[in-house]
């Protein structure tokens, strides 16, 4: 299974993930704990997924949603976006909607 293969299916068997740099017990970067703090505050139902052990993962996501940082959310399969994105639709209330 080639890894953008991997990441379809990600996307399609978890309605909320979240490629960050480390878990979401364990981030390893102020941004992944950002989004994930955001999410564990609304108490969404989330799945995690670590570049930084996967070289080809971090680069094939990169590649798939066009965006060159990390953290990246998905919901429904979409891309939400990176940590000043998520953290200005939750802000807004707009993350809030996008979950429900």
């Amino acid at each position: 299974m080639s890894k953008q293969d991997e990441i379809a299916n990600d996307l399609k068997n978890h309605r909320v993930i979240l490629y960050m740099k480390g878990s979401k017990l364990m981030p390893m970067c102020g941004f992944s704990a950002r989004v994930v703090d955001i999410l564990n505050h609304m108490e969404a139902d989330f799945e995690t997924r670590d570049v930084l052990q996967d070289d080809e993962l971090r680069t094939s996501i990169k590649e798939h949603s066009n965006w060159p940082t990390l953290p990246q959310l998905y919901i429904d399969g979409e891309f939400i976006g990176g940590c000043d994105i998520v953290t200005e639709l939750f802000q807004t209330g707009e993350l809030n909607k996008i979950l429900s």
